[in-house]
């Protein structure tokens, strides 16, 4: 319960320092070296004494400060206050400053392309525990990709602020970061030549529900228990706060009591948050998404999933209030949001490997959500191993969506073969697919492997299938009344179906049996 009390204190203290001192303050979140959203209207916000005025003014560093923009505001009664800056072109560096009793001053900003990294363990996974890590250290001198990596902190209501601070890149500063945000920005910021913000918010073994905004789960039908949860959680709260100020007040009193005599100081009540386990939904959220919105961002990479093992198309459901929740509480509409099917791994289940192909099934299927994209990773993972080490690939995956959909490079193929139809035809079946490239092909040029093929018994048998054209023809010696095929229908499969262009196909089924 510690952790309550640590973030009711740091609470109290952001609090008493921003309206008991009427200091102009900004969420950490704005900083020095940090990177704006280029070309689109950017949200400065924060806090000051009730009715302050507030000047800011950016100006660009070349010697000389230049002006670019200033602009004047009215803290409400309660002290927030928010501007707007002008949308601007990608370069740097700028000065940002923000008078009103006090003077903020944030040197080194750049304007370019900003995305959060969320998720779990395969988001949070270093660049100095994944493949080549010393020579990838080593080479990390990127002076404008700037890296904000938020703390792992959860909490039942939603916070002010988070405790980090944007850093350039260098081999100290990437070390410790989120190598599949890394590698993507590498590659982006190659590619387009201009600034990098990566915003890396993510937590090994944690939950899609704790990462959801109530926003998400209010407008998904299907998770209405949970819906339901949050309210009843937030009611008895509400319920019970009377009574917890009135255990706040009477320790304060007992502290100052006892700083003046000297004496023992007890530890703070705790309980005072309603949702602090980080597995509960929402408590990830309010901790380390909220405090960030509306910073503009360019869209969102999200790699999670192992802790939702077991629940199919549910899962399909969370991705949709995830992605919803998110998209409402920016107000950017719907921006690019960009998520990693997960690897093959022979842990899941032993009894029924199947969990995680029906895991596979419920994130494409996510793809009917407007702009979003799925990298597939059964090529590049290892089924001994949870954490794949190679999340160069990874990273490079997502920025090939990125590249071709939100930055449109129409000269890219971005994603590996998508089931499309099926069509019994005499003996065989033959299998379409979306995005076959320049045409399909096996990985290792041998047979195509993890195909499976099934007749009206429902009994599923080890299938050939073959190539043809943008097609492959699947069939069986043993099954004469064909009804239904599957790829990689295991947790262990590792199709080597591709196109020509290297990118894996997606394991599906034909069949909703």
């Amino acid at each position: 319960m510690k952790i309550v009390v640590i973030v009711f204190i740091s609470s109290l203290l952001f609090f008493s320092q921003t309206f008991a001192f009427a200091e102009v303050k900004l969420p950490r979140v704005f900083g020095n070296n940090m990177v704006l959203q280029r070309d689109m209207p950017v949200p400065i916000w924060g806090w000051a004494a009730a009715d302050e005025e507030i000047s800011i003014t950016l100006s660009k560093q070349n010697g000389e400060a230049e002006v670019v923009h200033t602009d004047t505001v009215k803290a409400d009664a309660k002290g927030n206050w928010q501007v707007t800056l002008p949308a601007t072109s990608a370069g740097g560096p700028y000065t940002l400053n923000v008078v009103g009793n006090n003077t903020v001053e944030l040197t080194n900003i750049l304007f370019g392309e900003v995305w959060v990294c969320s998720g779990q363990s395969n988001m949070a996974w270093s660049v100095n525990t994944s493949n080549n890590r010393d020579a990838e250290i080593a080479a990390a001198d990127y002076p404008n990709i700037r890296l904000f990596h938020i703390p792992k902190e959860s909490s039942g209501l939603p916070a002010p602020d988070v405790n980090a601070q944007w850093h350039p890149t260098t081999p100290d500063s990437v070390r410790h970061f989120s190598a599949v945000a890394y590698f993507f920005g590498r590659h982006i910021h190659k590619e387009l030549d201009v600034p990098i913000g990566l915003i890396n918010t993510s937590w090994g073994g944690t939950r899609i529900e704790a990462w959801t905004a109530p926003e998400g789960f209010n407008a998904v039908p299907a998770l209405s228990a949970i819906s339901e949860e949050i309210r009843d959680i937030n009611k008895n709260y509400r319920m019970r706060l009377p009574e917890k100020i009135k255990e706040i007040e009477d320790w304060i009193a007992a502290a100052r009591e006892a700083l003046e005599n000297d004496s023992i100081i007890f530890e703070m009540p705790n309980n005072f948050h309603p949702l602090t386990p980080q597995g509960r939904p929402t408590a990830l959220y309010n901790n380390m998404i909220y405090p960030i919105v509306p910073y503009a961002i360019r869209g969102a990479l999200w790699y999670q999933g192992e802790s939702n093992m077991r629940e199919g198309m549910v899962y399909h459901e969370k991705m949709k209030a995830l992605i919803h929740g998110w998209r409402e509480i920016w107000g950017q509409g719907d921006f690019p949001f960009y998520f990693v099917q997960l690897a093959p791994w022979g842990g899941y289940d032993r009894n029924d490997p199947t969990h995680l192909p029906k895991i596979w099934e419920a994130q494409t299927a996510t793809l009917a959500v407007p702009n979003t994209g799925m990298v597939v990773t059964t090529d590049i993972g290892n089924v001994r191993d949870i954490h794949p080490r190679n999340k160069q690939d990874v990273g490079l995956r997502l920025a090939l969506w990125a590249l071709a959909k939100t930055y449109n490079k129409d000269d890219l193929v971005y994603s590996g073969p998508l089931y499309k139809s099926m069509a019994v035809e005499g003996s065989t079946i033959r299998i379409s697919f979306e995005h076959v490239g320049s045409g399909l092909t096996s990985r290792d040029e041998q047979p195509l492997t993890w195909f499976q093929i099934a007749g009206e018994d429902k009994q599923f048998v080890d299938a050939v299938a073959v190539v043809d054209g943008n097609t492959v023809v699947v069939s069986s010696d043993s099954v004469k009344s064909l009804v239904a095929v599957r790829l990689g229908w295991h947790q262990t499969a590792e199709p080597n179906l591709m196109n020509k262009e290297g990118l894996p196909v997606s394991p599906f089924r034909t069949d909703s049996w």
